[in-house]
């Protein structure tokens, strides 16, 4: 990983826009601090799409769509995109029809008590009941499990079939095909009938974790704030930047950083 400050772009390019994982990246201590969401405002004021792509659940994500200065929060890893319009009103847009969705819920519940009777110390996320596409185990937001328990939780949901990863603080699973990356592409088809692979280049992606590896395998230009070399023995695919500063301070970081090459 290098300095941010190495962090280069070829002229003459405008980038589009940023994605961003949302806890432990432009929160910290669970809140979004002032300096993060001024970062946001900023991007947004200087042209650029802001979509934060994050595993929290969908319920969890609603009140943040309304009231920061983004495009849209893609929740649950993919599966789930929200706006909103200027009169506050919420729209939702799903990557599964509504029939897949209420059976693999049905299913999920199923693994979600397998977890939590087997694995000694696993409890289901506090922001569980805001959830429609995906189940969580906590980990290191209100409980503490050690790694042990955590390769267990793993290995219980892919035997179950599900896709699994772990964030900073949870461990989620789904069934299904999407994770952030199709989440990614998904949302900028469905809001700007574009195709981000083609455009990969003139985005950003800023994240902090395990679960954010397949966007810093695939953008160009991809960050990590500072508190993810926690996470550094575990990471395949590393981000090819990494701030000086943590959480929220770190995302300010890339946005002056982004902005002063933007001209």
């Amino acid at each position: 990983m290098l300095p941010l400050a190495s962090w280069a772009l070829p002229l003459p390019q405008r980038m589009i826009g940023v994605f961003t994982d949302i806890d432990d990246t432009l929160t910290t201590e669970g809140a979004i601090t002032p300096d993060a969401l001024q970062a946001l405002a900023d991007l947004k004021a200087a042209g650029l799409h802001v979509v934060p792509i994050t595993g929290r659940p969908v319920g969890w994500s609603e009140p943040f769509v309304q009231r920061w200065p983004v495009d849209a929060i893609v929740a649950e890893n993919g599966a789930v995109g929200l706006t909103h319009s200027p009169g506050q009103v919420l729209h939702k847009r799903y990557q599964q029809d509504a029939a897949t969705r209420t059976a693999n819920f049905t299913r999920m519940q199923t693994v979600l008590s397998e977890i939590e009777r087997i694995v000694p110390g696993a409890q289901r996320s506090q922001d569980s009941a805001g959830r429609e596409t995906d189940i969580a185990i906590d980990h290191s937001e209100f409980t503490r499990l050690p790694q042990s328990a955590i390769d267990a939780v793993l290995r219980l949901m892919r035997n179950a079939g599900m896709t699994a990863t772990v964030s900073s603080i949870h461990i989620n699973g789904w069934f299904g095909e999407h994770d952030k990356l199709t989440g990614a592409r998904w949302i900028v088809r469905e809001l700007w009938d574009r195709e981000l692979d083609a455009e990969i280049n003139r985005w950003v992606y800023v994240g902090d974790s395990t679960n954010d590896q397949v966007m810093f395998e695939h953008f160009v230009h991809s960050v990590g704030v500072a508190n993810i070399q926690r996470f550094e023995a575990q990471l395949t695919h590393p981000p090819r930047y990494i701030t000086q500063g943590e959480r929220g301070a770190g995302f300010a970081q890339v946005a002056q950083h982004l902005l002063s090459m933007q001209g």
